[in-house]
C-alpha cells in the first residue's frame, strides 16, 4: 500500500515545472503546487471525519483513488492530444480534481497502516517507520521511471500517476477492516468529526499545529522548483551536458534513498529526543536543504547539490513522520483520522499553500523562463528560503514547551 501510494505521487511531482514551462504555463507552476495545499484545507479533514464516522478507512482511501486516479490519466490523455496547444482551464480542471481526491489519502493511508499494525498487536511508533520506507521506494522508482522514459517533458507523466493510483484503488479494498464510531449519543460537532478541532484548546497542541503549518511552508517549494533549477544550467554551456542537468530526476531522487534511510531513524530519535528536538532537527535541515541548493551546480558543485538531497531526508521525516506518529499517540483513538486530517491541513493545506505561493512570488522576482529554462539569480532565491526556515526554529524551540521523558 505505501509503495503505490507513494509511487503516485513521484511519477509527477517533482518534474511537472518541466512539463508546464515549456507548454507556457511557467507562470502557473506555483498554482499547480499550490491546489494541493488548498484542498487540504478541507479533504483531508472531511474524508477522515466520514472514514471516523460512517466509511471504514479502507473503503474511503480506495474510493479516493479511484477518482483520482480517473481524473489524473483524463489529465494525462488531455494533455497529449493538446500538444503545444494545452489550455489552462481543461487541464487545471482535471488536476484539481485528482489531487483532491489523493490528497486525503496521505493521511486515510496512514489510519489504515496504524489500525492493522495495532491489529497485529504491533508498536506503531517501531514497526510504522520500516513499513513507510516502502512509500519512498515507491516514489523514487516512479522518478526514474519517468526520467530514464523521457516523460520529465511530457504529459505521459500524468497518466503513469494515474495507473498507478486505479491499480492502489482495486488494493485498498483488500486491507484490514477500520473501526468507525455510529454512537448515538452524539452532539453535532461529534457527529461531524470536528471534536479534532478541540485539540487546539491544549495549548502544547496548538503551538505544536501552528508551527507545524509554518514548516509546511517548506514542503513544496524543492518539489515545484528543484527540477527546473538544476535544469536551469543547461542554459549555460559548461554544464548543458552534465548529469545533473540531463537527469534532474535521479539526480533529486538522492533526497528520497536519503528519506528511505532516515525514516529508520525515527524510532531512536523520538523516543531518546522526543518531539521537539526532532521537529528542531527538521526545521534545521530545511535551512540546510536551501543553503546548498544556493551555493551548487551540476558541474564542480554538484557535491553540494548531493548534500542537500541527502541533507532532505532528515528535513522531510522528521517532521512528517514523526509529526504523524505524535499526533497519533496524543488523541483519542475516536478521532485519530479527524486528529491526521486536521494535521494535514496545517501542513499540506495552510502550510504548502502558503509555501508555494510565496515560492512563485520569490521565484518570480529573480528569474524568468527563457525557452526551457527558468534562469536568474537562484542563489537569491534558496538563501531567502533558507533564512526562512533559520527563523521558524529558532523560535519554535523559545515557544514551544514539552518535556521528554527519555526511553532507553
Amino acid at each position: 500500500m505505501n509503495f503505490l501510494q507513494f509511487a503516485i505521487w513521484g511519477a509527477y511531482l517533482t518534474c511537472m515545472g518541466r512539463y508546464l514551462g515549456p507548454m507556457g504555463l511557467g507562470g502557473k507552476i506555483g498554482l499547480f503546487y499550490s491546489i494541493q495545499g488548498i484542498v487540504s484545507l478541507f479533504m483531508p479533514a472531511l474524508l477522515g471525519i466520514i472514514a471516523d464516522r460512517w466509511i471504514q478507512a479502507q473503503k474511503m482511501l480506495g474510493i479516493s483513488h479511484a477518482i483520482a486516479g480517473i481524473a489524473m490519466t483524463a489529465a494525462g490523455i488531455y494533455g497529449l492530444n493538446a500538444g503545444t496547444a494545452v489550455q489552462f482551464g481543461p487541464l487545471f480542471t482535471l488536476y484539481t480534481l485528482s489531487v483532491a481526491f489523493y490528497m486525503p489519502t496521505l493521511a486515510l493511508s496512514n489510519s489504515v497502516a496504524y489500525n492493522a499494525l495495532e491489529k497485529g498487536g504491533y508498536d506503531t511508533v517501531k514497526a510504522f517507520p520500516s513499513i513507510r520506507v516502502f512509500g519512498t521506494i515507491g516514489f523514487i522508482v516512479s522518478m526514474w521511471a519517468v526520467d530514464l522514459l523521457g516523460f520529465q517533458h511530457s504529459a505521459k507523466q500524468f497518466i503513469v500517476s494515474g495507473s498507478i493510483g486505479l491499480v492502489l484503488a482495486c488494493y485498498a479494498f483488500t486491507m484490514p477492516s477500520c473501526p468507525t464510531n455510529k454512537a448515538h449519543s452524539q452532539s453535532l460537532a461529534d457527529a461531524l468529526g470536528l471534536r479534532a478541532f478541540s485539540l487546539f484548546k491544549q495549548k502544547r497542541m496548538a503551538v505544536f499545529f501552528i508551527f507545524s503549518m509554518l514548516l509546511g511552508v517548506s514542503l513544496q517549494i524543492t518539489n515545484g522548483f528543484a527540477n527546473p533549477f538544476i535544469h536551469s544550467f543547461g542554459a549555460e554551456a559548461q554544464y548543458a551536458h552534465t548529469f545533473g542537468v540531463q537527469h534532474a530526476n535521479i539526480l533529486i531522487s538522492l533526497s528520497q534513498i536519503s528519506e528511505t534511510l532516515c525514516i529508520l531513524l525515527i524510532p531512536f530519535f523520538l523516543k531518546r529526543y522526543g518531539i521537539k528536538k526532532v521537529m528542531l532537527i527538521a526545521m534545521f535541515a530545511w535551512m540546510l536543504r536551501f543553503g546548498l541548493f544556493g551555493l551548487g551546480n551540476p558541474g564542480e558543485g554538484i557535491w553540494l547539490l548531493a548534500l542537500s538531497c541527502v541533507v532532505y531526508g532528515v528535513a522531510f521525516d522528521f517532521f512528517n513522520i514523526s509529526g504523524s506518529l505524535f499526533v497519533d499517540k496524543e488523541t483519542d483513538t475516536t478521532m485519530r483520522s479527524s486528529a491526521q486530517g486536521l494535521f494535514f491541513l496545517m501542513t499540506n493545506g495552510i502550510g504548502a499553500t502558503l509555501g508555494t505561493f510565496g515560492a512563485q512570488w520569490v521565484v518570480n522576482q529573480f528569474c524568468q523562463w527563457q525557452g526551457r529554462h527558468l534562469v536568474g539569480n537562484w542563489q537569491a532565491v534558496w538563501f531567502i528560503f533558507a533564512a526562512y526556515a533559520l527563523i521558524i526554529a529558532l523560535v519554535f524551540a523559545v515557544v514551544f514547551k514539552y518535556k521528554h521523558q527519555a526511553e532507553e
